[in-house]
């Protein structure tokens, strides 16, 4: 029980870190569109910069997740298979 509850509390923590750390975020959105929208203007390819670094920060935690729920996977075959007393490769 012990632990259930400091797993919460670390949890609990993180994302109230994390809510504080997002209106400083948004302060940077005004800065950064009349950036780009100059940037289009003077024929530079900043946007398309700015645009694959958004789908590139955008991606790792989707691939993350995907590593999490592979493993996860694999861990509750193994377990499957060790209780049904076959021996598991890999």
């Amino acid at each position: 029980m012990k632990k259930l509850i400091s797993f919460f509390l670390k949890i609990s923590v993180a994302l109230l870190l994390l809510v504080m750390l997002a209106a400083s975020a948004s302060a940077q959105c005004a800065m950064c569109r009349a950036t780009v929208e100059n940037s289009i203007s003077n024929g530079s390819g900043l946007a398309a910069g700015l645009n694959a670094g958004i789908l590139y920060l955008a991606s790792v935690p989707y691939l993350m997740l995907a590593g999490l729920a592979y493993f996860w996977y694999r861990h509750s075959r193994r377990q499957r298979m060790l209780n049904q007393g076959l021996s598991f490769r890999g």
